[in-house]
């Protein structure tokens, strides 16, 4: 059984993390918020230490580091995207693997730090990127590795479409700040683009036609792929079938033409993940690098408006 602590215990993914150690019957010892809103935390690990200030935190974990038996193996970062690097640093220097949420870390330049930091600690970064492991996507990935066996110059076109609605808490909270999240590509799109380089190849151009507060979108492409995406956290640009099921969230992949269903399978992924690490398999800071660097790039583009091959959603955006 390992030692697991947690950062960002009152955050929207904690749960998952929090259920993820529980699956795979290991302890979650001690966690870590500044919000004291964690009675989730008696569904899981009543026993767990709870602290709001990261000092005490600290000293406590220490203390835990000096006695084998009870020594953090793992700690899991579920805090806001721009204190990810941080917190993993002080992980790895606390003599703990870190299990970290996406995205890994805001700019490719830390990753590069990071791979330092492992390599004089002895320990490593896993992050979690869930899609790989999700079954219809590792059964895209052997379709198309098989059709590229057979024509390795093969080109899919793509659109990704991913809407998810979010009130007006979103814009005064973390999120809603560029400098902290990321911008919306990377706070909700950073896995998506991983989960496209995985299957169809590293990025070869990279366009943005439309940056905005509620969307992005622009133009990837891919060793393998062209790829038109459109990203919103805005209500009004979800189609209006959707919104007559009373859902407020449209994801949509098409590959060719054809509809790529991965609208359920969610809710195990974070057990999966954590099952791989534990087993060595996890996804660590090289499988990362590549969509760091490509939000990275979206976030610091010029958009250069509907020009050349843009998202038909695009056209909901301008016209309203």
């Amino acid at each position: 059984m390992k030692n697991f602590a947690l950062i960002g215990a009152a955050g929207y993914i904690a749960p998952r993390h929090m259920k993820a150690i529980k699956d795979t019957e290991n302890e979650l010892v001690a966690t870590l918020d500044r919000c004291d809103s964690v009675g989730i935390i008696d569904s899981f690990f009543p026993e767990a230490s709870f602290f709001t200030e990261f000092e005490r935190f600290d000293r406590h974990i220490d203390k835990l580091r000096r006695d084998k038996n009870t020594k953090i193996d793992y700690v899991s970062i579920a805090t806001p995207n721009y204190l990810h690097d941080s917190h993993i640093r002080w992980a790895l220097r606390s003599g703990a693997d870190a299990i970290c949420e996406k995205p890994l870390v805001l700019n490719p330049h830390n990753i590069d730090q990071l791979k330092i930091i492992e390599q004089e600690t002895g320990k490593r970064v896993y992050n979690i990127l869930q899609l790989r492991l999700h079954e219809s996507i590792i059964a895209l990935k052997e379709k198309v590795e098989k059709e590229l066996k057979e024509n390795p110059n093969r080109v899919y076109d793509i659109d990704l479409t991913y809407l998810t609605s979010r009130g007006k808490w979103y814009f005064i909270s973390w999120k809603g700040d560029e400098s902290k999240s990321g911008g919306i590509a990377t706070n909700i799109g950073v896995h998506f683009y991983d989960m496209l380089t995985y299957i169809f190849g590293e990025v070869e151009e990279n366009i943005v036609h439309l940056k905005t507060p509620y969307a992005n979108a622009g133009y990837l492409k891919l060793k393998n792929a062209r790829v038109r995406w459109f990203l919103s956290v805005k209500y009004d640009y979800i189609p209006d079938e959707i919104k007559a099921q009373g859902q407020r969230t449209y994801r949509s992949i098409t590959v060719d033409g054809e509809e790529i269903e991965f609208s359920g399978g969610f809710t195990e992924l974070h057990t999966r993940s954590y099952e791989e690490i534990l087993k060595g398999n996890g996804f660590g800071l090289d499988e990362a690098y590549g969509s760091i660097e490509t939000v990275s790039t979206i976030r610091k583009a010029n958009a250069i408006g509907l020009v050349g091959d843009y998202h038909p959603f695009c056209t909901k955006v301008i016209n309203e």
